[in-house]
């Protein structure tokens, strides 16, 4: 694994920003971190980076503690964040120049292929350039030298889709090795190329899997019945979101499998007349666990 945490509190004053967490990223994964605002996803990756100390426990980065990220594994990572500070009285041509030397591993092709696809303005200054091309200014500074870790902190924010389809286009065209965490709201635009994904609430994680073990066992039910659909009482926990609209039945199913529906449908629900099991988008995935969690409902 290519990160590690282990138990890992974080306490702000009284304010407990993450409780415990321990998850685990793979190598060479697109491993999407998401949870509402206030979760512990940005807390999680500044410990990583080591820009905020950890409370209790442990993280790795790299095979190295998070606190003892040393030179050799800082030039390995890739860091890309919404708040990102960059010398604003430097052009993007400049900061370039400076840059390039740092590193051992810099691409000069690779570099020009970035720049030319992202169509960034080589003579203007960082600080005049919009927030969306801030974002790709991050972004080229990050790629040419090859990090082995790229770590992308709520990338999207701000940006109009256009924007953010080019970001991950050009993000995917150069993962190649790269191992990739990215946390973000905007689940539609990772959800085609996130291999990995972890839930995060309230500082604890809830869950992490791989996409297509999320996605195959997540799906939307509806039932129509021959009279007015009622919710009876003893549904299965992981039936979540239940609603009832006319004589249909509706909920999101996160523990499916199609003999086990077949099987526990005639026992809860009279009069059927039809059932209908489709697949769930990442952002409605999150939504419902989202509710399910704030009711204290999640299913373990």
């Amino acid at each position: 694994m290519i990160i590690n945490t282990d138990n890992l509190y974080k306490a702000f004053g009284k304010c407990d920003a993450l409780r415990g967490l321990s998850m685990a990223v793979p190598e060479e994964s697109v491993f999407a971190l998401i949870g509402a605002n206030g979760a512990g996803k940005t807390t999680t990756i500044k410990v990583l980076m080591n820009l905020v100390r950890p409370t209790a426990g442990s993280a790795t980065v790299l095979g190295v503690d998070s606190r003892r990220l040393s030179p050799r594994e800082r030039s390995q990572i890739g860091y890309v964040s919404e708040n990102q500070e960059m010398p604003g009285r430097l052009r993007v041509g400049q900061y370039l120049d400076y840059l390039r030397p740092l590193y051992s591993t810099w691409d000069p092709q690779l570099e020009q292929t970035v720049l030319q696809q992202l169509n960034l303005p080589m003579d203007r200054r960082i600080k005049d350039l919009s927030h969306g091309m801030r974002l790709k200014m991050a972004l080229a500074c990050a790629l040419p030298f090859k990090p082995k870790l790229l770590v992308l902190d709520e990338p999207f924010s701000g940006l109009d889709s256009l924007i953010r389809e080019e970001f991950m286009e050009q993000l995917l065209l150069q993962a190649g090795e790269m191992t990739i965490l990215i946390s973000s709201h905007e689940l539609a635009d990772i959800e085609g190329a996130a291999t990995h994904v972890a839930y995060i609430e309230q500082g604890q994680l809830l869950f992490q899997e791989g996409m297509d073990e999320l996605f195959a066992r997540t799906r939307e039910v509806r039932v129509t019945l021959k009279d007015a659909a009622i919710a009876p009482p003893g549904l299965p926990v992981h039936w979540l979101g239940v609603k009832t609209v006319g004589s249909v039945i509706s909920f999101v199913d996160v523990q499916f499998r199609e003999d086990q529906l077949q099987e526990r449908l005639p026992t809860l629900l009279t009069g059927i007349c039809d059932v209908q099991v489709q697949p769930v988008a990442l952002k409605d995935i999150f939504t419902t666990l989202a509710r399910a969690a704030q009711a204290g409902k999640l299913p373990t």
